[in-house]
């Protein structure tokens, strides 16, 4: 049984930092791909960041220069640090897991977080 646990969501001003945490818990192998995505309100969910387990990197153009994915193999976990952020940011932040191999043979092809909400308001 795989579980994902998120944390370091909050209020922030404007040009203000957050660092959001998402911990894999399970009879984990290997995780190929962790990530980031977001769903402002209104708004369609999309694509933030996402690393794979070489510590190969994508993120949205809105977010480049400005937020940093890295991941710890080991620990299961990925991080999100996120600097300059802009109200446009404030959404619900969801983190996502693929293609997770555990023990006895067992795969999960996607997993997500239950989000964590950032606003970013003065």
């Amino acid at each position: 049984q795989v579980q994902l646990v998120e944390s370091g969501g909050g209020l922030v001003q404007p040009g203000g930092s957050l660092r959001l945490s998402c911990a894999a818990s399970g009879n984990i192998l290997s995780i190929n791909f962790m990530g980031w995505y977001r769903q402002a309100p209104g708004k369609q969910r999309e694509l933030v960041a996402v690393i794979s387990s070489g510590g190969s990197t994508n993120y949205a153009d809105s977010v480049k220069g400005r937020f940093t994915i890295s991941r710890d193999n080991a620990k299961n976990t990925v991080d999100l640090q996120m600097n300059s952020l802009k109200p446009e940011d404030t959404a619900v932040y969801y983190c996502n897991v693929r293609n997770v191999r555990t023990g006895g043979l067992g795969y999960v092809a996607e997993l997500w977080g239950k989000g964590t909400l950032v606003t970013v308001s003065s």
